[in-house]
């Protein structure tokens, strides 16, 4: 009794869930702008050889799908995407479900129901050539649609217009006037086919399956054995080659490396994804800086040896420092900056920096020392005049100018350039990273 009550139930375990068939259509679709951010990255480091590749990627990406797709659906019965949810492609029943027979005779109901050769090419259509249209049209659409709002001079059609520009025109108004709708009725019933297969009103969930008479299921027993089976190299023939070691010219036959390199991608795309979800956890948290601060805990780095910064060397027996001998002009040449520079990481000499006022006086420009005129703030959160930072970010302050020419200084110092006057830190962007204070 429970058995037949089993049978009798409408509920069915092969049946995919829409949450799986979204799933596997989103994935699909992030695959071609993913690989081409890949391959922009490495267009930058060699541009001689990969930039044909580059401009020809929708048609390389196609020809390449139209193969993975190919031999996934003559050997695993699905897509390659697909495959990797544990779908698969079958011929919809006009008469309904046949649970009897597919629980007695699992084999034989795979073999009536797979795909034949016609809907394989069929299947192909829709996976491949139909997104590739629609990606040429939305790219189409982006380039031409600027120029309606150009004016009638910019979409009219020229006067004695070849066959090519007429073609061209067309193409134009077809993408102005007529692929908004055809692309909202498009997207409109891909909505009501979801809704209908969510209430098991329909047995395929894409328009475009339910036009060639295919649906999507789970794959069963019987096509993981079938699957199995046909990677086996020891069942698919009866040859000494294949029925235990393969040798040199098995190996390096054409049909087995191909077959070998199709079937590699079933590995690379979860390996893919784990790598890329892990590279996004790695850089989007704080381990890796806590990692990077722990490492560096324990090491002590001596300070910085600079070579014609006298000020940092102890004075020797017997001499007088130059600090000590003339205060005054000490003084003076150093009014308004630190006496303890900070230096620079990178060529190891101090920064010419203002030092800060107090609180009381802090609504006076630390550069000029007068009243702010113009407040404009640093990245560090400093305020200056506009005038007298916008000039310093550029080396050109006069107050930069006369330190730089005393004593020798230019090849010893750095004038500060680039950074903020008071903390000498560098300012991303130049005098793009300052902002106008509204008061």
């Amino acid at each position: 009794m429970e058995y037949q009550t089993a049978l009798l139930s409408p509920f069915d375990p092969l049946k995919p869930s829409l949450f799986e068939l979204l799933s596997s259509q989103q994935l699909s679709s992030l695959l071609p702008p993913s690989l081409r951010y890949f391959l922009v990255v490495l267009t930058h480091r060699s541009p001689r050889y990969l930039l044909p590749v580059l401009n020809s990627f929708d048609e390389l990406y196609a020809l390449l799908h139209l193969l993975l797709e190919r031999y996934f659906l003559y050997t695993h019965g699905g897509g390659f995407v697909e495959n990797f949810y544990g779908l698969k492609r079958e011929r919809s029943l006009p008469a309904g479900e046949i649970p009897r027979a597919l629980i007695a005779t699992p084999d034989l109901v795979r073999e009536t129901l797979k795909l034949s050769h016609k809907d394989i090419w069929r299947n192909l259509v829709v996976v491949v050539g139909i997104p590739y249209v629609k990606r040429k049209l939305d790219e189409g659409y982006e380039i031409n649609a600027p120029r309606a709002l150009l004016g009638g001079n910019y979409t009219r059609l020229p006067l004695n217009a070849n066959f090519r520009e007429r073609i061209r025109h067309y193409y134009r108004w077809f993408l102005q006037h007529i692929y908004p709708s055809v692309n909202s009725a498009y997207s409109f019933s891909r909505l009501a086919f979801n809704i209908l297969y969510l209430f098991d009103n329909t047995k395929s969930h894409d328009p475009f399956l339910w036009l060639i008479g295919t649906r999507v299921r789970r794959l069963n027993s019987a096509d993981y054995a079938a699957i199995e089976a046909l990677s086996s190299p020891s069942t698919s023939s009866t040859s000494g080659a294949r029925r235990g070691n393969l040798g040199i010219t098995s190996i390096l036959n054409p049909r087995i490396l191909l077959n070998t390199f199709l079937n590699s991608f079933k590995f690379l795309l979860p390996t893919s994804i784990f790598a890329l979800k892990f590279l996004e956890w790695w850089y989007a948290s704080d381990f890796a800086r806590q990692l990077a601060r722990k490492a560096t805990e324990g090491i002590q780095l001596p300070p910085p040896i600079i070579s014609g910064l006298s000020s940092s060397l102890p004075p020797k027996p017997g001499m007088v420092s130059s600090k000590t001998a003339s205060p005054k002009r000490e003084t003076e040449t150093h009014k308004g900056t630190l006496t303890n520079p900070p230096i620079s990481s990178t060529t190891l000499l101090p920064i010419l920096t203002v030092s800060p006022f107090p609180a009381a006086e802090s609504a006076n420009c630390p550069i000029c020392k007068h009243e702010v005129v113009t407040p404009t703030a640093c990245q560090t959160g400093l305020v200056y005049c506009y005038t007298c930072i916008h000039r310093w970010m550029n080396g050109e302050h006069e107050v930069q100018e006369r330190f730089m020419r005393e004593a020798g200084r230019r090849g010893r110092w750095e004038d500060g350039r680039g950074r903020c006057a008071v903390t000498g830190r560098r300012v991303l962007g130049g005098t793009e990273g300052l902002r106008r204070v509204i008061i």
